[in-house]
């Protein structure tokens, strides 16, 4: 027998503890009521994964409930904010126990690593659809931007690129390693909470590097746009992505750079940090473990030019993910 919109919301999404002592009111009520610090600022964000487009049919139930909490932390991270509340909108096809049970705990688990309470939200029947906002918070006018950066600043990145696109590519053959980058993301919110005394611009990694650096590039639209030269041979690289590239008859050899510049689903950070900085802030994310790798630098010259470490030109195929565009991912 099909659980009803209620009881789903009971058994699966109101068993979540400890609560937050800033939640007032959460799920039960029309809409929920919580406290924000009067010395800090909301940050809020909404992402929507929608079946066969953000993530393969074959996906497990605990990977979506993962991935769908995830990819909000991560533009969490990418303004320096804490994570605090989130509301989840659940559209579902049936009312499967197994399946609704495995995503509520692949949610859960990651929400109670950070300390985020679910406040809310809606469940409908229809194509599978997950849409979560999240909300968090950061000191007063402390939250980071993606216009800022400056000629002369070096280009970061934190962790790997590629492993997500590398496993759609891969599918069913690919290491379970970059499988789990793709289904099971890692927000780098430590790294954003840190970045917030050095870095001048930051985007997370969700639509592909050129894309997203694009975005960082576009400024605040009160004046011209700076440029920027990546070293596509500074990519960092997993060692099962290089692996992988090396296997005798890999057919397709360019994916070496393609995928890092444009694959997207990698949830890393891109970030810009001032030239007098960037040996304090390398040290200072080196001592909590946080991998971070420099690829370029910000120029006055609009556009963004690849090059190998060589000095020759680059050109890419693809420069990222767009919904409503001709461009493919990857």
């Amino acid at each position: 027998m099909s659980a009803t919109e209620f009881e789903i919301i009971r058994r699966y999404f109101t068993r979540q503890q400890p609560q937050r002592a800033d939640v007032i009111a959460g799920i039960g009520d029309d809409a929920a009521v919580l406290q924000v610090p009067a010395d800090s600022e909301l940050v809020v964000c909404i992402d929507t994964l929608v079946a066969a487009v953000h993530f393969p049919g074959s996906t497990p139930a605990a990977a979506i409930g993962h991935k769908a909490l995830a990819v909000n932390l991560s533009d969490l991270a990418a303004m320096g904010a804490t994570p605090a509340w989130a509301t989840l909108s659940l559209t579902l096809p049936d009312s499967n126990p197994v399946w609704l049970g495995d995503f509520s705990e692949g949610f859960f688990r990651l929400a109670d690593r950070y300390g985020v309470q679910l406040v809310g939200g809606d469940t409908t029947r229809g194509p599978l659809s997950v849409t979560v906002q999240a909300h968090g918070l950061v000191p007063r006018g402390r939250a980071l931007r993606r216009h800022g950066a400056q000629p002369g600043d070096r280009i970061y990145v934190t962790g790997t690129l590629g492993d997500a696109g590398l496993a759609l590519r891969l599918e069913d053959h690919a290491d379970n390693t970059i499988r789990q980058r793709l289904d099971y993301p890692e927000p780098r919110v430590a790294a954003g909470q840190l970045l917030r005394e050095y870095a001048s611009a930051a985007i997370d990694v969700s639509d592909g590097l050129l894309a997203d650096l694009g975005h960082l590039l576009e400024g605040d639209g009160t004046g011209a746009s700076p440029g920027a030269t990546i070293n596509i041979d500074a990519l960092p690289r997993s060692s099962v992505f290089t692996a992988t590239m090396q296997q005798p008859g890999f057919a397709q050899p360019h994916l070496f750079y393609e995928l890092p510049l444009s694959a997207g689903d990698d949830y890393e950070l891109c970030f810009t940090v001032p030239q007098r900085t960037c040996e304090v802030m390398e040290a200072m994310l080196s001592n909590q473990s946080i991998d971070c790798t420099a690829i370029g630098v910000i120029e006055p010259e609009s556009g963004i030019r690849c090059r190998k470490a060589n000095g020759e030109v680059y050109h890419p195929v693809t420069e990222g993910y767009q919904h409503f565009g001709s461009k493919e991912s990857g």
